[in-house]
């Protein structure tokens, strides 16, 4: 089941207030962007964080799952009512989020 558009739709609305937020299509799914880096997967209309100190911190009782099949576990978002934890939950994992790899030339 792929990720619905009005799914995307609140997700990108709760995440409004943190600057940056920008989202590319993937295969039917969403990955998102904190200034470029990537931050987070929607699938299966579940937000997905990458697990980085920060998060694994904010979220300690968050299970791990993959985003799809093959994919390294990340740290699944219940909280996504609640628009203040997501802001401080992005804004915490930017700094350790890794650098975009360099495109192919």
């Amino acid at each position: 089941m792929a990720t619905t558009k009005e799914y995307l739709a609140f997700i990108l609305d709760q995440l409004s207030e943190v600057e940056g937020i920008t989202h590319r299509m993937m295969m039917g799914e969403y990955m998102i962007y904190h200034h470029g880096k990537i931050a987070a997967y929607l699938c299966d209309d579940r937000l997905l964080v990458k697990p980085v100190a920060s998060a694994v911190r904010l979220l300690p009782e968050a299970s791990y799952e993959p985003p799809y099949e093959g994919a390294k576990d990340m740290l699944l978002v219940e909280r996504v009512d609640d628009r203040v934890f997501l802001k401080q939950l992005f804004e915490a994992m930017y700094p350790e989020l890794p650098a975009p790899k360099k495109g192919r030339k």
